[in-house]
């Protein structure tokens, strides 16, 4: 059959080679990550820019609150159309997502009052959260074999351009401003982006993978065909096997009874990441601030101070990406996506102790500087890069959606909690309390993915 279909020039999507068309599969659904990092960011720095403006300044529960509600949006999201998209289909939701984005975030622009930002992030992070839903489906059933571990990582490494861009946005606008009462304006960020991504999914199609968990084989042929080319083809079961009543029609306990040892590896550890990318990734202009590493100048604007730790911050995020780069080789190497993900739970509590001290007895800052950007460096080379990886992995397509919706849920409430509590840290106990609490929890990430490794088939 292979002879037959070389000469006759078909490929079959399994095995066939990585081409531009891939590319461009990747390169829109990573979009979502993008917007997800991004929005953090951006949330990260209008809270200090409200501090500044606010009289008094925002209580602590009011800055986890802007923090956290968009997690919380995720979370909800990331259940609600992840069970969806199993039962309609990916295609409506994918188009769906970024378009409730646009409008969520276009309204708090020209509304600009805290109130209604509070509210138009928790749908902003409604739309996120089916992002996280959908895009890894997409490119996992997309992908040759060979390669889809490789591409759902790239996929998730987008996100360090959300940290990025977002950062080195905001640090230019701060600087051009110097007027903490732009802050509204700050979303137009999120907007540009959503309309961006509305816009290239117009010409998408739906997915293969689940027209065929559908029985739909035929439309399964064709919208491989529209994707990849018409020399392409996809393996189709010899027997039509109707999908189990089970994947349909189980509810969430219910999955979770059956699941959960694939739960717990999939979502636990998720979440003990959310606290590092997204609790100190929050916060991390106000943790600079409070660390004291930014520059000392002292008599200039409040608003400059705040441009000042985003400038910190931008430094730190930049080493977000070759965090990923690692993590990519890794997994090209073929090595174990759960070590890498147990390895770099434990570097970051390391880097974290180090952080400690430095702090405290008052090292200089570079070295408390670099201890930090160690943390985003394993970070993302491990847990926050495997957490994404993982779930697809162990999910079979009949499921799929609702998994990893329920383990970017799971993710996601870590997250919420992790940004909730912070501020509240940071009251109590000041950026020790902080560091402790989040060296522990990164040490949990370690220990829970250590011992459900066996749940997840090697390659």
């Amino acid at each position: 059959m292979s002879t037959q279909n070389q000469t006759s020039g078909i490929v079959n999507l399994a095995t066939m080679p990585l081409g531009w068309r891939h590319v461009w599969i990747m390169a829109v659904a990573s979009l979502g990550q993008l917007i997800g990092t991004a929005v953090a960011t951006i949330a990260g720095v209008i809270i200090p820019m409200l501090n500044i403006i606010m009289h008094p300044e925002l209580s602590g529960f009011m800055q986890g609150l802007i923090g956290a509600i968009d997690l919380a949006g995720i979370c909800i999201g990331a259940v609600i159309f992840g069970r969806l998209c199993d039962k309609y289909g990916y295609l409506l939701f994918f188009r769906l997502c970024p378009a409730l984005i646009f409008v969520a975030s276009t309204i708090a622009v020209f509304a600009a009052d805290v109130a209604t930002l509070t509210v138009c992030l928790f749908f902003v992070g409604c739309g996120i959260g089916g992002e996280y839903s959908l895009d890894s489906g997409y490119v996992s059933e997309l992908m040759p074999v060979r390669y889809r571990p490789l591409m759902v990582g790239i996929t998730k490494a987008a996100s360090a351009f959300g940290n990025i861009i977002a950062a080195a946005i905001c640090f230019g606008l701060l600087m051009y401003w110097r007027n903490a009462e732009y802050w509204p304006r700050l979303m137009w960020i999120i907007s540009v982006i959503a309309a961006i991504m509305l816009l290239v999914r117009i010409n998408f199609y739906q997915s293969p993978g689940w027209l065929i968990s559908k029985g739909k084989y035929e439309e399964a042929k064709e919208a491989v065909k529209k994707f990849l080319g018409n020399n392409v083809t996809i393996t189709i079961p010899e027997k039509p096997v109707a999908p189990a009543p089970s994947a349909q029609k189980t509810g969430l306990f219910s999955f979770i009874g059956q699941n959960w040892r694939k739960v717990m590896i999939s979502g636990v550890p998720w979440a003990c990441e959310g606290l590092g990318v997204y609790g100190i990734g929050v916060f991390l202009p106000i943790l600079v601030m409070a660390l004291g590493l930014e520059p000392t100048t002292k008599h200039i604007a409040a608003i400059l101070h705040v441009a000042d730790s985003v400038d910190i911050t931008l430094y730190i995020s930049c080493i977000i990406l070759p965090g990923f780069i690692a993590g990519l080789w890794l997994i090209h190497r073929k090595k174990s996506i759960t070590a890498i993900q147990t390895w770099g739970f434990l570097l970051c509590t390391i880097s974290l102790l180090i952080l400690m001290p430095a702090y405290y007895l008052h090292w200089n800052k570079w070295i408390a500087i670099g201890a930090f950007m160690g943390f985003e460096l394993f970070l993302n080379m491990g847990p926050h890069l495997i957490t994404y990886v993982l779930p697809p992995k162990i999910y079979d397509v009949a499921q799929r959606g609702q998994g990893v919706g329920l383990a970017a849920a799971i993710g996601k409430i870590g997250a919420v909690l992790a940004v909730f509590i912070i501020p509240i840290l940071l009251d109590a106990g000041g950026a020790m309390l902080v560091l402790g609490v989040s060296a522990a929890v990164m040490a949990i990430g370690a220990i829970i993915t250590f011992a459900f490794r066996n749940v997840v088939k090697e390659n």
